[in-house]
């Protein structure tokens, strides 16, 4: 447990967090570790009996990186010489090798950038021979071969601390130039990269890819450089806010969640570069509605420590890489304490977020993602037709996320096909106003065309089942239960009171369900809000009709066209369509 001073929540209506609290959290943190620091303080084991597949040693290696990197942020002398004691022992004694794809690369970023970020306060003030061998192990990660996705930037962001130091540089120059171009190709436009090929959009577009390019740049004093990737954190910044629910929470999507409060990182970021479109107020608010609903919320223990999950323990989010100091990449944070005291981030008062100002249906098109939010009860929810890994992770492939729910084993958020929820090979076809769809692969030769259209918080969901033999029963399933929201699912068009139904002659048959998930304690029902009918087209527009009609909205109408595609039968597509009749 983290004890804070006082809140000034009397002269704001957000979190009343201040620089100092922001300060005092991190001490508190740091001071939690420091009893798991070996006697001499090269590795931090933290306790637990998870161990990563990288061995107990790259974990306690694991365990002092991560921590440096917040003792960087806090730049307290006393903490950063602690951590001095540790380089004398780590580098070319017992912190093992930085190897081809292996945990130590991804270390080494976080020791690289904490030197960079104090060098006159740690660097500079080492023995030359302890300088020596750190810049050696470091150097070896300028060759080591990353993982294709984030970890291309680990190489740059240590080849920067070296280049700046002199050691290796031609190497280092050279690991800066081939991450950064392997990295580009991940662009896909409007500020979001794809966490490698494919389609893996996730908080590492903030935490990692534009975090460490932006802080590359901005440390090298690059103006070109700094241009080109400040103008995609500030395109990704106006997003970003979205992804925070009214009581701070982050969005539950995507993988790494334990980081916590680490999606905080390029809030700060871009009020550090000037690369921001968010209103300093507004950044604090953000950045610190997320540290306050993790600290209130129970995220750090009786011992003052961080452990594997999400507001407590939660092995769901555990992945084969995790281990016991994984969580501390929370550390990325506390960028914002490198922002002096009388920046106006720290002064400015808190202003509302995206989600404490109006009702909004947000459409992203680069990840073919919808965020929908409601003022009243803060809630944000994400409609995922564009975002999938490779494995079946339910982090990644449901159809919808919330800041107020975590999905469940039991498959909330969709379409059971004979029994199978599988969904692989997202189509996104597209987003606009109050509306988004995609179509995805169930198993070879059944595809699922869905399409969501929301108004506040009620959501019309449709989805046209093809390829499956007549009589292949279909699930339809909705929210799961969260802590102060209710979840309701309805029928509207070919499924039982159960959510249930099967598949027809002809190749293809649409379900509809009404859903939402709402802080309301006494909402109105689901069928006085919008009303849903749908019929069947023929001739060039072959398919179906969908047309809602809100009951304090204007009608929308959707068409489902099938065309000649893959050989087990029809490609579909679904779009809006003008109202008419």
């Amino acid at each position: 447990m983290i004890r804070l001073p006082a809140d000034d929540r009397a002269s704001s209506p957000y979190t009343g967090y201040t620089r100092a609290h922001w300060e005092a959290a991190a001490d508190a943190l740091l001071a939690a570790v420091e009893p798991y620091a070996t006697p001499d303080r090269a590795l931090y084991h933290l306790p637990g009996d998870r161990v990563s597949h990288s061995g107990r040693l790259s974990d306690g290696l694991e365990g002092y990186a991560r921590t440096l990197l917040l003792a960087a942020f806090r730049r307290d002398e006393t903490v950063l010489g602690r951590y001095a004691e540790g380089l004398a022992a780590g580098p070319g004694g017992v912190w093992p090798r930085i190897t081809d794809r292996g945990q130590p690369l991804v270390e080494a970023a976080s020791v690289a950038l904490a030197l960079r970020l104090t060098r006159p306060l740690l660097w500079d003030r080492l023995d030359d021979a302890v300088r020596q061998r750190t810049a050696s192990w470091l150097a070896d990660a300028l060759t080591a071969e990353p993982w294709p996705c984030n970890w291309e930037l680990f190489p740059v962001t240590v080849g920067g601390f070296l280049a700046e130091i002199g050691h290796r540089e031609e190497t280092a120059r050279k690991a800066i130039d081939r991450g950064l171009e392997r990295v580009e190709g991940w662009y896909v436009g409007d500020g979001w990269y794809t966490d490698g090929d494919g389609r893996k959009f996730d908080y590492y577009n903030g935490w990692a890819m534009h975090l460490y390019t932006v802080l590359h740049a901005w440390l090298a004093d690059d103006g070109e450089l700094l241009a080109v990737y400040g103008r995609r954190l500030s395109r990704h910044l106006a997003d970003h806010a979205r992804l925070f629910g009214g009581d701070g929470a982050p969005l539950r999507q995507g993988r790494s969640l334990t980081y916590r409060f680490a999606t905080t990182a390029p809030l700060w970021l871009g009020a550090l570069t000037g690369h921001t479109p968010l209103a300093a107020g507004e950044t604090r608010r953000l950045a610190s509605g997320a540290l306050r609903y993790f600290l209130d919320g129970g995220a750090v223990d009786e011992r003052g420590l961080l452990p594997l999950g999400w507001l407590g323990p939660d092995t769901s989010l555990v992945q084969n890489y995790s281990g016991p100091a994984s969580p501390y990449w929370a550390s990325k944070g506390f960028l914002g304490l490198l922002l002096p005291p009388g920046h106006e981030v720290w002064t400015a008062p808190e202003e509302p977020a995206p989600a404490d100002r109006t009702d909004a249906a947000h459409p992203l098109p680069a990840p073919n993602w919808l965020l929908q939010s409601t003022r009243s009860d803060g809630v944000v929810r994400l409609h995922n037709h564009g975002s999938e890994d490779v494995r079946y992770d339910p982090y990644y492939t449901r159809l919808a996320y919330s800041t107020a729910t975590a999905p469940l084993p039991s498959y909330d958020n969709s379409v059971v096909v004979g029994g199978e929820p599988g969904r692989t090979e997202i189509e996104p076809l597209g987003t606009g106003e109050g509306w988004i769809a995609s179509r995805h692969t169930v198993r070879a030769g059944i595809t699922v065309t869905s399409l969501v259209a929301v108004r506040g918080a009620v959501e019309v969901r449709a989805h046209l089942v093809a390829g499956a033999a007549a009589g292949t029963p279909v699930r339809v399933t909705g929210w799961p239960a969260g802590d102060g929201v209710r979840a309701d699912l309805a029928p509207a068009a070919g499924l039982s009171a159960r959510l249930t139904g099967t598949t027809g002659d002809g190749g293809s048959t649409l379900f509809v369900a009404l859903a939402r998930l709402t802080g309301e304690r006494d909402p109105v029902p689901l069928t006085e809000l919008v009303t849903v009918t749908v019929r069947e087209t023929g001739g060039a527009q072959a398919g179906y009709e969908v047309r809602v009609s809100w009951a304090a909205g204007p009608e929308k109408v959707f068409r489902f066209t099938a065309s000649a595609g893959r050989s087990a039968g029809p490609s579909w597509s679904v779009a809006p369509a003008p109202v008419s009749g």
